[in-house]
């Protein structure tokens, strides 16, 4: 069997009195895609620091690729590839500029090389542009192929598609998945729920633990207990007042133009009717819906 790319074992980081991370345990598996979902300060950026060896874990152990994270550390970043939350890019450079310079750093001379990485991330039309002209999500692709320039095995992308449009989130999540299917292995860290719904694996932190880790829609069939439904009623706010009553809702939410319910398994949607007839709010449809990652988490992160 295969040794997984990523191997944590109670992973734990303090600062002072304050645990950034707490005891975490997982592993990532060869062309893995894992996505690692959770709040701002919930600890996501603290452990793939530990994991490229650039901060000591206060106890615990972990392994990238078969090295020592702690021991092995020049070992692990020559192997591996990082994308920061803050793109490190020179702005004053064009892009084969900066793209050239970081291939030094790897001691990458080859002009077709750098040429491959450009096309491979759909920056050669833009390859004489200076970086500060870009939009952020062209500087988001040129950020991924300085990570990629040297051809590393494991990926480590920390929240790359924040403050991008949906449009160029989409599409940097197309080039990850080219990645992947070329062998890649990668880890990345975001809050858009939504992102990782594609992702092999999910990864739930919040204040520095580790809260479950498994398929999409295993955590859905085990963390959220009950029913969806979409409800479209008028006026909608009495509506969610009428609801949060109700012993049998397990959560209830505003979702744009309807409000989004989980229902008691064995409960009767039929009975919700009443409930509204009863305080004078109009109902349009009771559809059953989707549970989404977000329903997870909101059920670990109240346990």
């Amino acid at each position: 069997m295969e040794q997984p790319a990523i191997q944590a074992k109670d992973l734990t980081r303090r600062f002072g009195e304050f645990v950034a991370v707490d005891s975490v345990s997982f592993e990532v598996l060869a062309g893995e895609i894992v996505g690692y979902v959770g709040p701002n300060g919930s600890g996501k950026t603290t452990t793939i620091r530990m994991l490229l060896g650039l901060l000591r874990p206060t106890s615990g152990h972990a392994s990238v690729l078969g090295y020592d994270t702690a021991l092995q550390f020049e070992e692990v970043r020559a192997r591996s590839g990082y994308m920061s939350q803050k793109f490190a890019i020179y702005h004053d450079l064009t892009v084969w500029e900066n793209l050239r310079f970081y291939a030094g750093v790897y001691g990458i001379n080859d002009k077709r090389r750098i040429l491959e990485t450009l096309a491979h991330v759909g920056l050669t039309d833009q390859i004489n542009e200076l970086t500060s002209g870009l939009s952020t999500g062209w500087r988001q692709r040129l950020a991924l192929g300085i990570a990629i320039v040297h051809s590393p095995r494991l990926l480590f992308l920390d929240e790359p598609t924040s403050g991008v449009d949906p449009n160029a989130r989409r599409a940097f999540w197309d080039l990850l998945y080219n990645l992947a299917a070329e062998g890649v292995t990668i880890l990345v860290t975001t809050h858009y729920m939504d992102e990782v719904e594609y992702c092999n694996r999910v990864g739930m932190m919040r204040e520095g633990k580790l809260l479950a880790m498994d398929t999409p829609l295993a955590l859905k069939k085990q963390y959220v207990p009950g029913s969806v439904y979409e409800i479209y009623a008028t006026p909608l706010l009495s509506g969610l007042s009428i609801l949060e009553k109700l012993p049998a809702i397990q959560r209830v939410s505003l979702a744009g133009d309807h409000l989004r319910i989980i229902l008691q398994p064995g409960v009767d949607p039929a009975a919700l009717h009443q409930a509204f007839e009863a305080a004078g709010v109009a109902v349009q449809s009771i559809m059953l819906g989707e549970p989404g990652l977000e329903d997870v988490f909101v059920h670990l992160a109240k346990g």
